[in-house]
């Protein structure tokens, strides 16, 4: 996994603004008051690049948080991993399972949990977990002890590069639920937190499976979380921004249900109860693009639709479509079905660009005329305009109704990805028995995805088929192919998949696991999410989920 270099992220903190203001945050002090934390707001000085915040009490003990904006530092949609070790300094426990879980950013918002193992862990032991992250994902872990009994609760956000985490446990686990989390950048993956960057250090308390992030460690013995290789115990809890600040801040909750009722069965469930416990070795690295695969059908909220009545269990797209909704990606109909043959709309694709891809801004937007700020589109379509996905038609024409071509999505996904191809074009496209038929100014760009296993030719794969309108299904195929181009989700094996047999790279003929390896590109989900798509001919009384915002089953 390739990883951005110290020098870099020095540049980056040169932009890094501090936080000037502080704001009283009265559901912290009632949840620190119901644990006699007694605290107010006060803000302090701070000669370091990144600007902080305390929560304290000037009047009695001081109890204060200081709060860090990673989202500052880090550059938005790079691929990241972590790195997880356990401690117990007071040596009194052997092993502990760890449940690991992640919530991944998705535009302003979150998707719903989802499992991704439980690891057994003996103390002091690490485990790497890599691929299909991106930085301000935010990971959950729950602990048990090797009686299935919760012991601690944990949750840490995704940084730029590796993140190295440790997670401290009490000298009495089973009584005292507390944990000390500890994490940072770990670009060079020493297992260190690097020079110079923000050590994230904050405690976090269960009771009665209800948990609250701590603003300070001073009104419980510290020294108990401390481990030797790790920074001395802060008088002040040091968090991430966003878990103080905005609408999925953390701190300023009174307490968080750790087993909310909306969760997946396997996330509530005892550890090896539905799933079998992995045992974590030395030097251990786990795939998290392929952990999202392999749970995808136990790992959903109970409320979240991923099969449908139209979409059988051979259906050639299943694969695609089921990885996609489990992601909050695609949803279907309220009448349960997915309706993989109906056609999809340039706003409709705006949508799903929209969920799907967290690239910068490389245009400015600009007013097309036929799309009004009351379009349900009208965000997704000027956000992806000015990510460079989808230009006018005619002018400043934007024609949202417009029913895409396989060439047109084709197109637009190889523009945007700025992916090159590797060898003679003719050669590459010469698997494709209507290779005549792809026009001139973009067969440079079709035989770019071919190389890089995005093309999905369904029924004949030899047959591009570029003139013929794109399905809801084809069109899940060919975005969830881009995203595993990226490494951001794990590989479908699909006989339908251009690549899974052979093509010719520099003149030569290559199997799919001989193809050159993709640029590497940030990616994130794709759908059609609360401003998503229209899927093709619904109507207010039966729409999809991005009519009006409504979701399936009105959710």
């Amino acid at each position: 996994m390739k990883y951005i270099n110290q020098s870099y992220f020095a540049q980056i903190s040169k932009f890094v603004l501090a936080v000037t203001s502080a704001a009283m945050f009265s559901p912290i002090a009632s949840a620190s008051a119901a644990l006699e934390f007694p605290t107010t707001v006060a803000q302090i000085s701070d000669n370091s690049s990144t600007g902080q915040q305390l929560l304290a009490d000037k009047k009695v003990e001081r109890s204060s948080y200081t709060q860090v904006s990673s989202s500052k530092v880090s550059a938005k949609g790079r691929k990241t991993g972590f790195s997880l070790a356990i401690w117990q300094p007071a040596n009194n426990f052997s092993e502990v399972i760890a449940r690991v879980s992640v919530k991944s950013k998705s535009d302003k918002n979150y998707l719903q949990e989802r499992f991704l193992g439980d690891y057994k862990y003996k103390i002091k032991q690490k485990a790497k977990f890599v691929k299909g992250l991106k930085a301000s994902d935010r990971i959950v872990v729950r602990l048990y002890d090797t009686q299935n009994r919760f012991i601690g609760y944990s949750e840490f956000e995704c940084l730029s590069a590796n993140t190295t985490v440790n997670l401290i446990l009490s000298a009495k686990p089973n009584e005292y639920q507390v944990v000390r989390t500890v994490y940072g950048v770990d670009a060079d993956q020493d297992g260190t937190i690097d020079a110079g960057k923000t050590t994230y250090d904050y405690f976090t308390q269960v009771r009665n499976q209800r948990v609250i992030f701590l603003s300070s460690s001073q009104t419980f013995q510290g020294n108990q979380f401390q481990v030797e290789s790790l920074s001395p115990i802060s008088a002040s809890s040091v968090y991430p921004l966003s878990f103080t600040q905005g609408e999925f801040a953390l701190v300023r909750q009174s307490f968080i249900n750790v087993f909310s009722s909306d969760l997946a069965e396997v996330l509530q469930a005892n550890p090896g109860s539905l799933v079998q416990v992995t045992e974590v070795s030395d030097n251990s690295s786990y795939d998290i693009s392929q952990m999202l695969m392999n749970y995808r059908k136990i790992s959903m909220s109970r409320s979240l639709q991923v099969g449908f009545s139209d979409v059988s269990v051979n259906y050639w797209a299943k694969s695609f479509i089921t990885k996609l909704t489990a992601m909050e990606i695609l949803e279907g109909f309220p009448d349960g079905t997915f309706r993989p043959d109906a056609p999809v709309t340039r706003a409709q694709f705006a949508a799903m660009l929209r969920k799907a891809f967290a690239k910068g801004k490389i245009r400015q937007a600009i007013a097309f005329k036929d799309v009004s700020t009351q379009n349900w589109a009208y965000n997704a379509i000027s956000e992806v305009y000015q990510m460079g996905f989808l230009n006018p038609v005619v002018d400043k024409d934007f024609n949202p109704s417009e029913k895409l071509s396989r060439l047109d999505v084709l197109v637009a996904l190889a523009q945007r990805l700025n992916y090159q191809a590797s060898g003679y074009t003719d050669t590459i496209l010469s698997v494709y028995s209507d290779a005549n038929t792809i026009p001139r100014e973009y067969r440079s760009l079709i035989a770019a995805l071919t190389q890089r296993g995005i093309v999905v030719n369904y029924p004949n794969v030899n047959l591009l088929n570029a003139e013929q309108i794109a399905t809801r299904s084809e069109v899940s195929a060919l975005l969830y192919q881009a995203l595993s181009s990226t490494g951001k989700v794990a590989n479908i094996s699909s006989e339908y998949v251009v690549g899974q047999q052979q093509v010719a790279v520099d003149g030569q003929t290559q199997t799919s696991a001989q193809r050159i390896k993709p640029r590497r590109h940030c990616n994130q989900g794709i759908g059609n999410g609360a401003e998503g798509c229209d899927p093709g001919n619904s109507h207010p009384h039966g729409g999809s989920n991005d009519e009006g915002g409504r979701t399936p089953g009105n959710r």
